[in-house]
């Protein structure tokens, strides 16, 4: 179950690397997103945001391989997720790169909650051998 653990997280985490270009700038932003981005503060913004999505997606391919930081990477998996998941549902008119990155969070929901799954199944496996 390990292992399925570990494939889980870095799937996502590799889903949380792709914004990662975005930092290029605003041409690569524009292309990911298919947004305009003019204003020179919102590309700074958005360009952050794509390093804190590389930070992020680091994080859960580190705890791939640290059983300690697992519970805590998927807390913040499904932080991010969901939360993209629920602000995108709740608007009406996105864009076709906006519906591909919606299309990735569900592939990356449904990744975190077999992760889980196998985590916690794990976990009892774990602890039925040591009764």
């Amino acid at each position: 179950m390990r292992y399925v653990v570990a494939a889980m997280l870095v799937i996502v985490g590799v889903i949380h690397l792709l914004p990662l270009a975005g930092v290029l700038g605003a041409e690569r932003l524009t292309a990911l997103y298919g947004v305009s981005l003019s204003d020179p503060n919102l590309v700074i913004l958005m360009r952050h945001r794509a390093v804190l999505f590389g930070l992020l997606g680091l994080f859960l391919i580190f705890a791939a391989l640290r059983r300690s930081m697992q519970p805590a990477a998927f807390v913040a998996g499904f932080v991010s997720v969901l939360s993209f998941l629920f602000l995108a549902g709740s608007v009406d008119g996105h864009n076709a790169q906006i519906g591909r990155v919606f299309v990735a969070d569900i592939f990356a929901l449904v990744c975190l909650l077999i992760g889980v799954a196998a985590y916690v199944y794990g976990a009892r496996s774990v602890i039925r051998k040591e009764r």
